[in-house]
C-alpha cells in the first residue's frame, strides 16, 4: 500500500541589486534575508548534522562527496511556519514546510512569494535610498544560467529505485504541457534545428542526462540524491529538479498533485505491465517544450510514436482505475486525490481542444497569450528585446510590477490564508512541532533542520529532539503536550530527550 505523499517545493529566486554598480547576488541575497528575519523573529540557524547530498539512490556515494560547508557569513534560517529560508548558489531560496496535500503545497508556495516580497520591503529600509533589491520567481537569467525549483516527495524505501526511474521519466518529459512557466526564445541555440520563438518551460534547455546526481551541471531528468531527511530505513525523498517556478496556482497544484498520484501508483506497482519508455528522453524534453501545438509525436522505445498529450491521457486513465480500486488516501485524503484527478482531466481536455482557454489557469498559456498579443499589436519580431523584458516582468514578485499579478488567474487559496501561512505551520506534518517550538522558544533553540530540533538550555550538552517521522509532531500529536509545558526544559523532560 502506497504511503502518504508528504511533499514540498524549494524555489531559488532570481535576484538583482539595483543602483549599486555591479550586482553581487550572494551579498544581495544575504542582505535580503537578513533584513526580513531581523524584523520578524530571532534568527535560528540551520543544522547540517544529518545532510549527505553525495549519497546516491543507485547505491553508492560520489567519490569525495561531503556535506555542504557551513558558510557562517551567509544566512540560513528556519521560519515559524516551518519553512527554510537561506542563501543557496547565490540565490535566496525558500523551501516550504512539509505538506500533507497538494493544495497545502500551493498555499505555502504562495506564502513564500509573500515572504520574498516583504523581504524586499525590509531590505529597502536598510539600503541607501538609491539602491533596491528586486526578486523574480523564475528559472533563467537569459544568459545561459538556470536556477532550480525542486519538488520533494516521501517515497517508500522498499520500492526499487529502478522502477521509479522507469516510470517517472516519461511522466516528467510530458507533464511539461501543464507545468511549464513559458519562456520567450531558447538558451540552447540550434538544439531543434529551427528557431524557437516561445516554449512551454523555463528549464527544458538545461537537461543533459536521463539519470544522475548533479543538480547544477549535466542536469538529469531524474535526480538520484538519496537524502531522505527522515528514517532512512523506511523512506526515500524523491528530489525532483525538472520543474519550473510556477506562479499560477493551478500549475503548481497539478505539478505536485499529479506527481504524487503517479508515485503512489508506482509504489503499488500499478504500472507494472505498461511501458511508456521514450527512445530519447533528453531530446524529448526539448521537443515537448518547443511544441506549442502539442501535436508532435515522440519516438517510443518500442518503435511506436505518441504525443505528450496522449501519454498523459494514458496515465490519467490508469490513475482513474487506480482510484476506483485502491483509493487515493496517499494524497492526504481520497477526496483530495479525486480533486487532483478532476483537475487533471479538465486540463488535458482543454489542452486537446483549445489550449488558450487555459489562460487563467496555466502559466505558459497565460504568458504566451499576453506576450503574443503585445507582439502582434506592435508588429514585433519574436527576438525583439521588449518581449524578453516582458517575460522577465511576468515573474517579478512585486505585485505592483508583476505582469502575472495583473492577470485574472484562478485561485485555489485566499489572500487571508496565504498571509496566515507566512507565520503559521501546517497542522498535519512534523512542521507543526518545528514551527510552534520556534514561535514559543526561539531563544532556546540553537539550530533546526528537517528531522530534528537542537535546544540550548544554557548548560551542556545541547539537547537534540529527533523528528524522523514526517507525520509525527502534528497538531493532533503535540498540541496538548505543548499547551502543558511552560518552558523548553519542561518540554524536553516530558519528551525524555
Amino acid at each position: 500500500m502506497a504511503i502518504p505523499k508528504v511533499c514540498g517545493i524549494e524555489t531559488e529566486y532570481g535576484i538583482m541589486l539595483r543602483g549599486a554598480g555591479e550586482s553581487n547576488p550572494i551579498a544581495a541575497s544575504s542582505a535580503l534575508i537578513n533584513a526580513y528575519v531581523n524584523e520578524v523573529q530571532r534568527k535560528v540557524g540551520w543544522d547540517f548534522e544529518d545532510e549527505a547530498p553525495g549519497n546516491d539512490a543507485r547505491g553508492f556515494a560520489r567519490e569525495g562527496s561531503s556535506p555542504p560547508e557551513v558558510e557562517t557569513n551567509l544566512v540560513n534560517t528556519v521560519l515559524t511556519n516551518g519553512a527554510r529560508y537561506y542563501v543557496d548558489h547565490a540565490h535566496p531560496e525558500y523551501s516550504t514546510p512539509e505538506c500533507a496535500t497538494p493544495r497545502q503545497v500551493v498555499l505555502y508556495d504562495k506564502a513564500g512569494e509573500l515572504i520574498l516580497g516583504r523581504s524586499m520591503q525590509a531590505a529597502a529600509r536598510t539600503l541607501p535610498a538609491s539602491q533596491g533589491i528586486v526578486v523574480y520567481k523564475n528559472n533563467s537569467d537569459r544568459k545561459g544560467n538556470s536556477y532550480g525549483t525542486h519538488e520533494n516527495y516521501l517515497v517508500d524505501r522498499s520500492v526499487p529505485f529502478t522502477r521509479i526511474v522507469q516510470h517517472v521519466i516519461p511522466f516528467f518529459v510530458t507533464r511539461q504541457i501543464f507545468t511549464g512557466a513559458g519562456k520567450v526564445g531558447s538558451e540552447a541555440p540550434g538544439a531543434s534545428g529551427t528557431p524557437v520563438n516561445f516554449q512551454l518551460t523555463q528549464r527544458a534547455d538545461f537537461f543533459e542526462e536521463e539519470v544522475g546526481l548533479e543538480t547544477t551541471l549535466k542536469r538529469p531528468i531524474v535526480n538520484t540524491r538519496d537524502e531522505p531527511h527522515a528514517d532512512a530505513q523506511k523512506y526515500r525523498r524523491l528530489h525532483v529538479i525538472v520543474g519550473d517556478a510556477n506562479l499560477a496556482e493551478i500549475s503548481t497544484y497539478l505539478k505536485v498533485g499529479v506527481t504524487a498520484l503517479l508515485l503512489a501508483m508506482i509504489e503499488d506497482d500499478w504500472l507494472a505491465e505498461r511501458d511508456f519508455t521514450l527512445a530519447a528522453p533528453v531530446q524529448a524534453m526539448r521537443r515537448v517544450s518547443y511544441d506549442l501545438t502539442l501535436r508532435q509525436p515522440l519516438d517510443m522505445a518500442d518503435g511506436t510514436k505518441m504525443t505528450a498529450l496522449a501519454l498523459q491521457w494514458e496515465l490519467h486513465d490508469l490513475a482513474r482505475k487506480y482510484s476506483d480500486e485502491r483509493g487515493l488516501e496517499p494524497l492526504g485524503s481520497h477526496e483530495a486525490g479525486l480533486e487532483v484527478l478532476r483537475r487533471w482531466e479538465a486540463v488535458l481536455t482543454a489542452l486537446e481542444s483549445d489550449p488558450m482557454s487555459l489562460a487563467d489557469q496555466l502559466d505558459w498559456v497565460a504568458k504566451y497569450q499576453l506576450i503574443d498579443s503585445y507582439r502582434e499589436r506592435h508588429g514585433l519580431a519574436w527576438d525583439d528585446h521588449r518581449l524578453a523584458a516582458m517575460d522577465l516582468q511576468y515573474h517579478d514578485v512585486r505585485p505592483e510590477k508583476s505582469l502575472f499579478g495583473r492577470l485574472p488567474m484562478e485561485r485555489l487559496t485566499s489572500d487571508e490564508e496565504v498571509a496566515r501561512a507566512v507565520t503559521e505551520p501546517p497542522t498535519e506534518t512534523r512542521a507543526y512541532f518545528r514551527g510552534k517550538c520556534l514561535q514559543r522558544w526561539a531563544s532556546s533553540i540553537a539550530a533546526a533542520n528537517w528531522d530534528s530540533l537542537v535546544f540550548d538550555l544554557g548548560v551542556d550538552p545541547l539537547r537534540r529532539v529527533p523528528m524522523m517521522e514526517p507525520l509525527r509532531g502534528t497538531a493532533v500529536h503535540v498540541d496538548s503536550l505543548l499547551e502543558g509545558c511552560s518552558s523548553p526544559a519542561e518540554l524536553l523532560e516530558r519528551l525524555g530527550s
